[in-house]
């Protein structure tokens, strides 16, 4: 069997993002399972309909078609104002559109979110799950995954230090995998 290609978006472009660690560290979990990649965002000029016409920019273009060609998703993201980033919120326009051109739908999704307070960017999480309505996202539901105090979780190379957070991350990794393989 192929393994199915997962774009993860990670939505914090800081260098040293905790969200990207997390990601990195799901991508390992994953890897013998998933051809997983994070699809980067940071370099999409806003969403504007009045450049979306015969040729639009061109890293739209090149996101929309990884969007395509991906299996599933999965969305590693910090909440922002108790809502979502200005960056992932773009992402998640430039690739629904123009109106009926929708790169997203008909496929599974998942969210991780996280937050330095003890939260783990629990509004987030519900924020980010109403636009995939719209967008045609199986999201799992099952299990949630909002991780608190995320500072604490890493040492200087970027590694998860708490087992019990390992142990989260790969149960958690396991139930998308077969979220995931269920399409």
């Amino acid at each position: 069997m192929d393994k199915k290609k997962i774009a993860v978006l990670v939505g914090s472009l800081r260098k040293e993002s905790f969200n990207r660690k997390i990601a990195k560290q799901v991508m390992q979990m994953a890897a013998q399972s998933l051809d997983i990649e994070i699809v980067e965002i940071g370099q999409l000029q806003h969403y504007n309909e009045d450049l979306d016409g015969e040729n639009p920019p061109a890293e739209w273009v090149a996101f929309r078609k990884k969007i395509k060609e991906a299996d599933g998703y999965l969305f590693v993201t910090p909440e922002y104002n108790r809502s979502v980033s200005g960056v992932l919120k773009n992402a998640l326009d430039v690739a629904s559109r123009p109106y009926g051109q929708n790169a997203w739908g008909g496929k599974p999704g998942a969210i991780i979110s996280s937050s330095m307070g003890p939260l783990g960017g629990l509004a987030v999480n519900h924020v980010l799950r109403q636009p995939m309505v719209f967008l045609n996202v199986y999201m799992m539901q099952q299990p949630e995954a909002y991780i608190g105090n995320s500072y604490t979780l890493f040492d200087e190379q970027g590694n998860l230090v708490k087992e019990e957070s390992k142990q989260f991350l790969l149960d958690w990794t396991n139930a998308f995998i077969e979220w995931v393989n269920k399409f």
